[in-house]
Parts: C-alpha cells; structure tokens; sequence
C-alpha cells in the first residue's frame, strides 16, 4: 500500500513543528525519515498513523483519502520505542491481542502467533511475561505484535534508540528481512545515520519540519543537494569555492570537478564536498597521485577499529570553511581524514607531523547565499525597509522576499527603485498584521536575515518580536536609511555569539563596506586589556579568510555610552549587536545597551543571533 503526504503542516501553538510536507512512498518501499530530534519525524508518523490530526494538507494509504479516517481504520501497525507491551499479559497474549479485539477464531490466532514468533526469533517463548524478556527479545514481540494483524503499513518511530549497539544491529537485520520477505510498506523513524543507511530503500531527510531532500542512500550520501544534508549525513568537509575553468577553485588550488560545478550567481560560488574517505594523506609528495590541496599539520589522530581517523590543519588563507568549522580566530582551515589500518601502516603519521593532502573525489553543491526577507507594514518605515533590504539582497548577489501586510497589502505599492542590473524582489500580499504576517513567512521561506522598519522608541519591541518567530538574524532600520559603508560589529570578549562576527563578516564582504570590531573595556585592568586584544584579534582573523579586513578598536568605560560615541566619531551607517538565539516561538529579552541601540534607532541595528552553548 503506497503512502502519500500532500502539503502537510501540522502547529503546536505558534511553532510548525511539520512545515508542508510533501512525501510519496512506493508500495513496498521502506522509506527512512532521518534527522535530529525535534525535527518533526516523530508528528509525521503519528500523522500517517491517524495518532496526531495535521492541521492542513491530506494523507493518503492507497490512494484513499484517510486525513479523518480513525487509526483503527487503517490497516497500520505501530513499533514504539518503548516497546508499550502489557506486562500482565504473556508473549503470545500480547502478539495475539490485536487479533482477539478484532474477534479472529482461537485456531487462527494460535497459527499466527506461532508464526510470527518464529519470525522475530521468539518461538517457544510465548509463556513469559515481558519482564522476564531482555530489550531486543521485548521489541522482538512489540514487531510481533505490529504484525499480527497483517497491516498493509507498518510504521516504526525510533524503535531501537533504549538497546545497544550489538542488538540494535542483530534487529535491524530482523526487520529488514521481515520487510522484504512480506513487501510491507514500511516507515521508519530514526536520527542513526548508520540505522538508515542499512535499512533503507529510500532515506527523506528532515529538518524543521521539512523534507529537504529524499533518494536512495548512496545518492543521497554521494550527491545531496543541501548544506545541511552533506553535513547531517556522515562526516563531511565543505568548503566554498569558485567556478573555474576546468572545475572549481578552493583557495589558490584549482580542482576538476566535471559536470558537477554549479554556477550560482554569486561570483559563480559554489561549495565543495569531500568526505573523510574522499581525502589521501601521505608522508611525502611522490605518494600523492591525486590533485593536491596543500601541505598541512596533523592535529590529532584517532582509532577507529578498521579505520584511523585524522584531522590535518591546512593553512589555506582566503577559504572559508563551512564544516569543519575552523575554530573561532583561525585563518587555517582542518580537514577530516580517514583511512585503513593497511594505509596508517604504510604511511604512519602522528601528530605534529607534516602530511600531503590530496583529493580523490569532490562534489559542488549550489552555494544558499543569504535568504533575505523584508517586511512593508506602515507608510512611515515599509519604503526605507523595502530600499535597503533588496539593496542588500542585490549586493549579495540574491534575491529578496519583499512581504507586504496589513493594511499596506491592500494598497498599490509604488515601484521599488533599483539600479541598474538589480533583479526583482520577490512579491508577497498577506492581510495578516505584521506579527502574524513574519510568523507566517519566516515559517515558509526560514529565512537568514529579516528586514524590518521602525519609528525611534519601538525598535526593540519590533525587534523581539521579529525573533521569536524563528533563528534568523534580524536588521532594524529607521525611516530614510541608506545602504550602509561603514560598520561597526559590538562584540565583548569572551561572551559566546561568536558566530554574529562571521554572519556580519558576510554582509560586509557583500557589501564592500568597512568593518570596525570594537569591545569595551568597562574597568581598567592589564588582564582585561590583554583578553580583550586577543578576542579582537581573534575576530579579525575570523574574517579574513571572508575577504574582510577589520580593524579593531577598543574604548574604556560605560558600554553603550561608548558605543554611541563610537559610532558617531567614526560615522558608522550600521551597527552590529548579539542576542542569545533562545527558544522558538517566545520572544527573546533585548535589554540593556542592545535594547537602547536599538530604541534609539538613529542608525539601522543589525541584530544577531547566536546559541547559548555556542563557543
């Protein structure tokens, strides 16, 4: 029985915890959500079971429309983690039970218990209590169970996460025959990258509630088509590079890539994908028979059984790094290794030893850009948001999602003045007011950065408001701002949003313009000083490899009173400030100097976010 997801969304409160979600699953086909947890796998199944209700959108079991239709009515069975058998009853009461409501005769639910049983690996058993069971021999009898009433789905949500490594993989292969040997339609439910890889017909990855992509396993680990993607599944390096001639450049080294090169607009960038397995290290240069990437430094070297796993840092200046991610005030980037025991013996390395490093294989993927959306809600604040948002959208080589709402939704706009060679925004007309207007997009587009107007003394308030409603950055802009040539990236050493300083590193390479880094000393001290050195000298190093040359500066005294005073001396047209991500759907506490900045708006106050674990 094939399954179907058509446009699905299903929302707890404010927070979409599944997002439209389109899916088909062949007749037969065991089908892997992957992602991590929170990411809306779990509601999808339960969707699919009839458990959970979807808000919107339509599931279909064999091309009948079942969104209303009672789980009971289904013809599906459900593996839960936690196996959920009644411990009053034996094995064979517990396999036999969903037989027994649906008034099957003793005679057939004695052969199909015996049956089944000897299927999962359980015969003889069908006396005990699950207590007397291990884990794997309980989630062996909750298969059981699933399968008793001969379901045309059979839907399995993390159903090995409680068992170790060895059962887990003694069931997968249980389930795996099970399902082939039956041609069941199967759904299974995991974050084990290893569990779908061995399990599955097709994998659909999930994040945030979407389905980014889904296809067979090696095309999927071999080719995806999303950042995301190439970094959840295995170990990844990701690198961006540029077109060239005969394949992409990735620093000063030009690498073949084929067919696979994409042109994305942006200066034709493009990021490069090699896996741990894709690299060849060696001890000298005559070993290397593949393109090389440089020379670099083991950092650390680790046993893995059959594998060893290296980490080599390459000082290839001018990269950025997207995984892994180079540590915060590193120009250098490190790259992921790993290769057999046979290869460690022939060519042994340690750490602190010069290596050669080449490549056997990249893939490109379509560089995202940064996802711009801009927000036209008053007459007094819409126009200069509008200008400025798509001016920046334009100067990063992207286009932006211009909403206009509320009453401005009705209205004609005037046309949005562009220079010449700028692309269109794109359009939208929602009557929702303006908070449930940016909840309504960032849901849909989740974008990187959102652009919004506001008067003097409501800054804040718009702000806050902005950021509960995803993990996007946010830019405040008053009335009449320009596109800004000087900025200014407020940033106290030691405090944790330090990837704020790559994303505004970002906007000022896009945007050409010049970027100051400034931390205030609040108390005079020779270790304050020298922590507050090195921090800036960390975050200016952090950018280079952007393209961006910071300057840095540091001011004693009051911080948002030299903030102000720094950014009128040196006329900065945009100010950079951090606020901890928190949690989706609850408005952030913009306070103290941040909240003031941005309250007393005499500039536009970009705002950006960063986890509180983040170091």
């Amino acid at each position: 029985m094939s399954i179907a997801l058509e446009h699905v969304t299903k929302r707890y409160g404010d927070h979409a915890v599944v997002r439209d979600v389109t899916l088909e699953i062949a007749s037969g086909e065991l089908c892997v959500l992957l992602g991590p947890s929170g990411s809306g796998k779990s509601t999808l199944l339960r969707i699919v079971a009839g458990l959970t209700e979807p808000d919107s959108g339509r599931v279909r079991l064999g091309g009948k429309d079942v969104t209303r239709v009672s789980p009971q009515k289904r013809e599906i069975g459900f593996v839960f983690q936690h196996y959920a058998l009644f411990r009053h009853m034996t094995v064979a009461e517990n396999v036999e039970f969903a037989l027994k409501i649906r008034r099957a005769d003793k005679t057939s639910r004695t052969r199909r218990r015996e049956e089944l049983l000897e299927m999962v690996g359980l015969a003889g058993l069908g006396g005990r209590r699950p207590w007397q069971l291990s884990g794997g021999q309980q989630q062996r009898v909750a298969l059981a169970r699933a399968l008793a009433h001969q379901p045309s789905v059979l839907l399995l949500d993390e159903p090995f996460g409680a068992l170790d490594a060895r059962i887990r993989s003694d069931l997968r292969r249980t389930v795996r025959e099970i399902q082939r040997g039956l041609s069941i339609t199967t759904v299974f439910v995991t974050h084990d990258q290893e569990e779908a890889f061995e399990l599955a017909d097709r994998i659909a990855v999930v994040d945030r509630g979407r389905v980014l992509e889904h296809g067979a396993p090696r095309e999927i680990y071999l080719h995806p088509r999303t950042e995301f993607t190439a970094t959840f599944l295995g170990s990844a390096n990701l690198l961006i590079g540029q077109v060239a001639e005969r394949g992409v450049r990735v620093g000063h080294v030009e690498i073949a890539a084929g067919s696979s090169a994409i042109s994305t607009g942006d200066a034709h960038r493009v990021q490069v994908l090699f896996r741990p397995e894709d690299v060849a290290v060696k001890t000298t240069a005559d070993a290397l028979r593949w393109p090389s990437l440089g020379t670099g430094v083991i950092e650390s070297r680790s046993f893995l059984g059959p594998l060893e796993r290296l980490r080599v840092r390459l000082p290839m200046r001018g990269v950025r790094a997207v995984a892994p991610e180079a540590p915060f005030g590193e120009d250098s980037i490190v790259v992921e290794a790993t290769r057999s025991q046979h290869q460690a013996r022939r060519f042994p390395l340690e750490p602190g030893d010069t290596a050669f490093v080449g490549l056997r294989r990249i893939h490109t993927l379509a560089h995202p850009g940064i996802g711009f959306l801009v927000m036209d809600d008053r007459e007094e604040t819409g126009p200069s948001a509008v200008a400025l948002g798509v001016a920046l959208a334009t100067a990063a080589k992207t286009r932006a999602l211009v909403v206009r709402c509320g009453d401005r939704a009705a209205e004609e706009p005037a046309p949005i003045p562009l220079r010449a060679g700028e692309g269109s925004p794109e359009i939208h007309r929602i009557p929702e007011e303006f908070s449930e207007a940016v909840r309504l997009e960032c849901e849909r587009a989740l974008p990187d950065l959102v652009v919004v107007g506001a008067m003097p003394k409501t800054g804040a308030d718009v702000a806050s408001d902005v950021l509960s409603h995803g993990r996007h950055h946010v830019l405040v802009a008053p009335p009449g701002a320009s596109v800004p040539k000087r900025i200014l990236i407020c940033s106290a050493a030691g405090e944790p949003g330090k990837g704020g300083i790559r994303f505004a590193g970002r906007l000022g390479r896009h945007l050409g313009a010049e970027v100051t880094v400034l931390s205030v000393l609040v108390e005079e001290s020779p270790t304050a000083r020298a922590q507050i050195e090195r921090h800036l000298a960390a975050c200016a190093r952090t950018v280079a490899p952007l393209g961006v040359t910071a300057r840095t500066r540091v001011r004693q005294g009051e911080v948002e009173a030299e903030i102000r005073s720094e950014a009128e001396d040196g006329a900065y047209d945009l100010i950079v400030v951090g606020s901890p991500l928190g949690e989706e759907g609850r408005a952030p506490a913009l306070g103290g100097p941040v909240a003031s900045l941005l309250d007393a708006l005499t500039r536009p106050v970009l705002v950006v976010r960063y986890a509180v674990d983040e170091v």
